[in-house]
């Protein structure tokens, strides 16, 4: 079982700033990709971004240049740095962790709220 806690949301003017954080705990598991999802209020889920073990990175067109992925495997932990934030990244973000040899994100955080004011 992996437990995911997030941290980092809250409200933001539109141009500015947020890192979220997100750390993962638990027995018996080994950690493949991590990875950020959000859900804007009446929209379905979306992959923002999500790395692999090894560092390789993978983008939503709509963030690529204004937000950065990045995880520390020795902690466990995965974090996105959000830049330049506009209106529209208004959502809950969520982290999401896949072991190895399985296809879906298994594992999801509780989700914290981003607020982009303009």
């Amino acid at each position: 079982q992996v437990q995911l806690v997030e941290s980092g949301g809250g409200l933001v003017q539109a141009g500015g700033s947020l890192k979220l954080s997100c750390a993962a705990s638990g027995s018996d598991f080994d950690i493949n990709a991590m990875g950020w999802f959000r859900q804007a209020p009446g929209k379905q889920r979306e992959l923002v971004a999500i790395i692999s073990s090894g560092g390789s990175t993978n983008y939503a067109d709509s963030v690529k240049g204004r937000f950065t992925i990045s995880r520390d495997n020795a902690k466990n932990a995965v974090f996105l740095q959000m830049n330049s934030l506009k209106p529209e990244d208004t959502a809950v973000y969520y982290c999401a962790v896949r072991e190895w040899g399985l296809r879906t994100f298994g594992y999801w955080g509780q989700g914290t709220q981003v607020t982009v004011s303009s």
